[in-house]
């Protein structure tokens, strides 16, 4: 089975990424991600399963401080007050 699913994979022109290639691109995502127990050792070696674990934590993390900001921003906003003011003239 798994014969006849590389030979569909490449009759439909799938080209398939090397090993190296995905050790290079998580060697990437890796450097990425801000401190954390991935990056304090960079000479031990990483599996890829934790740095994609800890590259979706950080996106989650980053998505709750934009959710954070945009709340905060829109209560500014429905402030009568000068600093709302400005805070609306910089946005328009």
């Amino acid at each position: 089975m798994s014969s006849r699913r590389s030979r569909s994979r490449q009759s439909a022109g799938v080209s398939r990424i090397s090993d190296d290639q995905i050790s290079d691109l998580v060697s990437k995502l890796q450097q990425l991600i801000p401190e954390t127990s991935i990056n304090r050792s960079r000479s031990d070696k990483v599996s890829a399963t934790k740095v994609l674990h800890e590259t979706c934590n950080y996106i989650r993390k980053l998505h709750r401080e934009v959710d954070n900001l945009s709340d905060r921003l829109s209560e500014l906003l429905e402030m009568d007050s000068a600093q709302a003011e400005i805070i609306r003239s910089l946005l328009m």
